[in-house]
């Protein structure tokens, strides 16, 4: 059973002909991804965008033509995934290394749909190592100021074993916390530390929530309001 296509195929339901819609990045997003793409060859119409050059490919490849950021303004809706969700719809994303280009663009979008299966649903954020988007200027010194904050430091590698580089040219500090008991005051305290550029903890972003289950149901879970204005 494929947990994650299923709830990518219902969250891909709520897209309607005309939108503007966000392409988010990652191994269950890929599935909406296909979804919207058989969509479009069926007659949808919509115009979007892409968080990943992951994503930019394989949107096109099946058949989605994306809109250059500077022509599409405000979306209408961003379907992406998450590595941990809790009861309350806080996010850790960034596993699939687009943390910044995926809150940029769920910032921009009226309604941000996660798409997960059960495995990433969680009681509290933490288990899941956070990741950090850090520049490369100084590294150590914000290595050093993460791991002030009480976690352990890795900065992730690639398969060749040469440090990952984002698409924005920078490198992921993955940051074990354990339990996260606060996690609205460890986004303060990350936005405090010079050379962080983002972090993947999503808070007051998502407002609903399609979880794939072992039995082929999909669990729907729906925050009335957010924080993010936009």
């Amino acid at each position: 059973m494929n947990m994650k296509k299923n709830a990518a195929e219902k969250a891909v339901e709520y897209i309607q002909d005309g939108m503007k819609v966000g392409l988010g990045t990652g191994s269950t997003a890929y599935w909406a991804i296909v979804r919207i793409g058989e969509r479009v060859k069926e007659g949808l119409s919509i115009e979007a965008v892409a968080t990943s050059k992951t994503s930019e490919k394989l949107a096109i490849e099946h058949g989605i033509t994306l809109t250059p950021l500077h022509q599409i303004g405000r979306l209408d809706l961003t379907i992406d995934g998450a590595d941990e969700l809790d009861p309350e719809l806080r996010l850790i994303k960034g596993g699939g290394g687009a943390l910044l280009r995926e809150k940029i663009t769920a910032f921009h979008s009226d309604r941000l749909l996660i798409v997960a299966d059960e495995s990433k649903s969680v009681s509290s954020l933490g288990n899941f190592p956070l990741p950090v988007e850090i520049v490369p200027f100084a590294r150590e010194w914000t290595y050093a100021a993460l791991e002030r904050l009480g976690c352990s430091v890795r900065l992730r590698l690639e398969e060749a074993g040469n440090l990952y580089v984002t698409d924005n040219g920078n490198y992921i500090a993955d940051c074990e916390f354990g339990i996260i008991n606060s996690p609205e005051q460890l986004e303060q305290e990350l936005r405090g530390i010079p050379g962080v550029v983002e972090h993947g903890l999503f808070i007051g972003m998502a407002d609903i929530a399609f979880i794939g289950r072992s039995d082929g149901s999909v669990d729907v879970m729906a925050i009335t309001t957010k924080n993010n204005s936009g």
